[in-house]
């Protein structure tokens, strides 16, 4: 299942079960994970960790050196989980010394044609990233976080749980769990409610989360009291604190 066309360094590590196809070129220290499947013209550079299941169409470069002036060739890394997809042309860069030295992607997230997931990315699971999404440098993408077409992301943002970014966003500040956001700058338009509702969330849960969201967005309090009011008002509730511990948390500062 490998075709006699591509290249493989003896230094790489092929699981079984695993297709390569014409004209890809798979360098020193990758590690190819059992049945993933790479297309025709790959790039892949190491060092570079792909896990189990994993498909990479044409012309992808997975793993190559970072695009950030500060690197000087030390040998950092890409880890990538299970049972995720890459299609045409997309860009995934290493990490830099200047951070964690590694940039990761999770398991079982949909990454669309000419994405680009620059270096010491952090990306977690089962998220979408539409056609030419592109993630800046330390861009952190949590579970089940949805960017739409050419949603571009600066570096050091982060991107809570089941977000939407809607088509040609432009983000440059932290976007909290459940939030739905547009523009150029990007905006808050509301909760994903429609995502949650697809991802199981009762109608009760919903409704907490949509309070909440009210009370950072719409009444008129400073961040602090609407956390507190928050906090004080659904205690316990792992959904809500999902919410304001991310806000919380954020060195950014948050869409407001």
């Amino acid at each position: 299942m490998i075709d006699s066309r591509a290249v493989i360094s003896p230094k790489a590590k092929i699981g079984k079960n695993v297709t390569i196809g014409a004209f890809s070129v798979i360098g020193d220290d990758v590690e190819i994970g059992d049945g993933s499947w790479i297309g025709n013209h790959v790039v892949i550079s190491g060092p570079t960790t792909i896990g189990k299941e994993n498909k990479i169409y044409h012309f992808c470069s997975i793993g190559e050196a970072p695009q950030d002036k500060k690197y000087n060739g030390e040998a950092t890394r890409l880890e990538i989980g299970d049972r995720n997809l890459f299609r045409e042309y997309c860009t995934v860069n290493r990490g830099t010394t200047q951070d964690r030295g590694v940039t990761t992607i999770g398991n079982d997230n949909w990454i669309m044609a000419y994405c680009h997931i620059a270096h010491d990315c952090i990306i977690g699971n089962d998220c979408t990233m539409s056609n030419s999404s592109s993630l800046a440098g330390h861009v952190r993408l949590d579970d089940k976080a949805i960017l739409g077409g050419f949603v571009l992301v600066h570096q050091f943002c982060s991107i809570g749980s089941y977000c939407f970014c809607s088509f040609g966003s432009v983000i440059n500040m932290d976007v909290p769990p459940y939030v739905t956001v547009s523009g150029h700058l990007a905006e808050p338009r509301g909760i994903n409610a429609e995502g949650l509702k697809r991802s199981g969330f009762t109608p009760e849960r919903i409704r907490m989360i949509k309070n909440a969201y009210k009370k950072i967005y719409y009444a008129n309090m400073r961040l602090e009291e609407a956390l507190e009011w928050i906090r004080n008002e659904y205690k316990d509730e792992k959904d809500i604190e999902l919410f304001t511990s991310f806000i919380e948390a954020s060195d950014r500062g948050i869409i407001r």
